[in-house]
C-alpha cells in the first residue's frame, strides 16, 4: 500500500514545476526548481531527474547529507482562491547508474487542497 493517496499520485504526474529542497555542505539551505519529477509505484519514492543532474549542486547536496524536500503546489482557482500542494520530506539517495536520479524515500508527507478540493491541511508521518 502506497503512503500517498490515489489523489496525491495523480497530482504529481500533473506536469507542474516542483521545487526541490537540499542542504549544502556548510548547512546552508538550497532550493532548485524541477520538473522532471515522478512517483515510482514499486518503491513508493519520488524520483527526481535532470539534464546532467549529476553535475549540480542538488545532486552533490544529496549525495553528502541524504536528505531532501519535494513541494508541488499550484492554484485550483484564483476566484474563489484554492491552494493546492504536496511537499514530500525525507531520506534522499544521489543515484548515478543506469540512470541520473534523485529518490526521495517519504517520511513526511503535508497536503493541502488535493483530496479535499478545499483548504485542509492532511500532514502525516510514513515510513
Amino acid at each position: 500500500m502506497s503512503s500517498f493517496t490515489r489523489d496525491e499520485i495523480e497530482y504529481l504526474g500533473s506536469g507542474l514545476l516542483g521545487r526541490l529542497a537540499t542542504v549544502g555542505g556548510d548547512g546552508t539551505p538550497h532550493i532548485a526548481p524541477v520538473g522532471m519529477f515522478s512517483h515510482n509505484d514499486r518503491l513508493d519514492t519520488i524520483d527526481v531527474r535532470g539534464r546532467d543532474l549529476t553535475n549540480t549542486k542538488k545532486f552533490r547536496d544529496v549525495a553528502r547529507k541524504g536528505h531532501a524536500a519535494l513541494v508541488v503546489d499550484d492554484l485550483a482557482s484564483t476566484d474563489p482562491w484554492r491552494p493546492r500542494g504536496l511537499e514530500v520530506r525525507g531520506r534522499a539517495e544521489a543515484i548515478e547508474s543506469p540512470e541520473s536520479i534523485i529518490r526521495i524515500h517519504p517520511e513526511r508527507i503535508v497536503a493541502w487542497g488535493i483530496d479535499t478540493g478545499a483548504f485542509e491541511r492532511n500532514s502525516r508521518s510514513v515510513g
